[in-house]
């Protein structure tokens, strides 16, 4: 099982939802919290088969000035700003140039809060379970931004869930989080898209069919 791939996200999604039932049961205070834009229809299906609200968490990496592709931290949904304290101890970045990076990603993540969220307050995640989901880790960077940023809010527990990552990747986040399900950890890893037969870009569109679908679930009758 280890190497075999999943259809599509929705696929992968049913199956890590089987995983998630199986160590945390049904529970009123779970949220399930989707990094878009992929981890949204990993997240939908974990949330119908948990029967737990469905929300996003957005998180924008900072890139490191000339190196924008190595991440020197990330501000991530509810204004927090997370840094890399070890990038910083050998790479010392001044302040204005951190600034300048954060103004510039505060942007696109404000135009995507609009766009997923529109007038919806953002969720109250103190003593709550949070089950956070994307379709996949690679490095981790996005995904350890997100639960340092989740951490400040107070929950009572933080548990990634994934459906594929790299062996080593989810090893060294098992240590910042409660608990940790990655179904597969193929080896070698290469990139999350090979162990998907569809890895299609999920669209905005998509990310808001879901969640409208998500919250017209959830509505009492």
């Amino acid at each position: 099982m280890r190497g075999e791939r999943f259809s599509d996200r929705a696929e992968a999604g049913r199956e890590l939802a089987k995983a998630l039932l199986s160590r945390l049961g049904p529970h009123e205070n779970i949220i399930v919290l989707a990094l878009p834009r992929g981890g949204v229809p990993v997240g939908y299906e974990v949330a119908q088969a948990l029967g737990a609200p469905l929300d996003v968490f957005l998180v924008r990496k900072l890139g490191f000035p000339g190196h924008e592709e190595f991440a020197m931290g990330a501000i991530a949904s509810g204004g927090t700003r997370v840094l890399n304290e070890e990038v910083f101890s050998d790479y010392p970045v001044p302040t204005h140039l951190v600034d300048a990076a954060v103004k510039r990603e505060k942007v696109e993540l404000e135009r995507r809060e609009k766009s997923y969220r529109g007038s919806r307050p953002h969720p109250d995640l103190r003593n709550k379970t949070l089950v956070v989901i994307d379709d996949g880790l690679a490095t981790g960077s996005t995904m350890r931004a997100a639960v340092r940023a989740l951490r400040q809010m107070n929950p009572r527990a933080i548990v990634v869930a994934v459906p594929v990552a790299a062996r080593e990747t989810c090893n060294e986040l098992r240590a910042e989080v409660d608990d940790i399900i990655c179904l597969r950890t193929p080896e070698p890893f290469q990139a999350v898209g090979l162990w998907y037969e569809n890895f299609d870009q999920t669209s905005d569109e998509d990310v808001h069919e879901l969640l409208d679908r998500a919250m017209s679930m959830a509505r009492p009758a």
